[in-house]
């Protein structure tokens, strides 16, 4: 069998989730995603064009992130994460913002402006004060908990947590669907999970059959492939070049605590066996 895509990639998710002819792939991630009772389930969804309101540069990056229209006029933004660039909190409301706004038209009134929500599937652990894969926020009165509007909702979905739940067998593919097309995500690395997954899709979920079989497809797409290595190797590049740039800020804070020590007379031994610097290190930054 030919390797299939890697599905966190953006490119990748995008191709599968996000391309037109795979809308009721979507719709049935975004039923259990939402979590929409049964007699308000998505029955379609339309692809928006993510190239409409880009005004700078990092707009134009969210042209690998899924945007939708459900019936109802809800606008659905879907961004997937490799790496923590630690601003995810800002780069969400900022996207959430675009959004919501782009809605508005002339002689348009407030009162149309419908539901907005962003969904971040990140592939590394954000939030760490919660042991739940996937969170919800809204907009809540501090103390009295009273939901100011439901025109704001963004969730966060976070791969590492759930592939941990799913190894100790705290959450069952075949029972929540929402685990079922997490999954999917890492199935690209992990033979148990496609094993399964391919036999829930023979037995019982035809929407999850067709995405596997599409994404066979557009992993021997010859053009895909060589947009999505191409993207692949910019997401490395990115990785290793936020490594550097946090081992570079943990050695100048070192370099920082180091100095105060040095300012306050502490002797070098001391200051070596706190910071793990050398004395040879630490007797230079006495003469800086």
């Amino acid at each position: 069998m030919t390797k299939r895509l890697d599905l966190r990639v953006d490119f990748a998710f995008k191709s599968l989730f996000g391309t037109h002819g795979n809308e009721s792939i979507l719709a049935a991630f975004l039923n259990a995603a939402l979590r929409f009772p049964d007699d308000k389930k998505i029955q379609t969804v339309q692809l928006l064009d993510p190239h409409c309101n880009k005004e700078n540069q990092e707009d134009k990056r969210s042209i690998l992130d899924v945007h939708a229209q459900l019936e109802d006029g809800s606008r659905v933004n879907i961004e997937i994460q490799l790496n923590n660039k630690h601003d995810m909190e800002k780069r969400t409301l900022y996207y959430w913002s675009k959004m919501y706004s782009s809605q508005m038209k002339e002689g348009m009134d407030y009162g149309e402006l419908c539901k907005t929500i962003t969904i971040n599937i990140v592939n590394f652990r954000y939030l760490s004060h919660i042991n739940h894969y996937h969170s919800t926020f809204q907009l809540y009165e501090r103390e009295q908990k009273l939901l100011l509007t439901d025109m704001i909702e963004i969730h966060f979905m976070e791969l590492p947590k759930l592939l941990i739940k799913w190894r100790n067998r705290e959450v069952d593919p075949r029972e929540d669907q929402l685990v079922r097309w997490l999954l999917l995500l890492e199935a690209s690395e992990d033979e148990e999970i496609t094993q399964v997954l391919e036999e829930i899709a023979m037995q019982e979920d035809h929407v999850l059959k067709k995405a596997i079989d599409e994404w066979e497809r557009v992993s021997q797409d010859p053009e895909v492939l060589l947009a999505y290595e191409a993207r692949r190797k910019a997401l490395l590049d990115e990785k290793s070049a936020l490594k550097r740039a946090e081992r570079k800020g943990k050695e100048e804070a070192i370099k920082l605590m180091a100095i105060g020590m040095i300012q306050e007379g502490i002797a070098s031994n001391i200051i070596s066996k706190l910071t793990g610097l050398s004395i040879e290190e630490i007797e230079k930054l006495r003469h800086q």
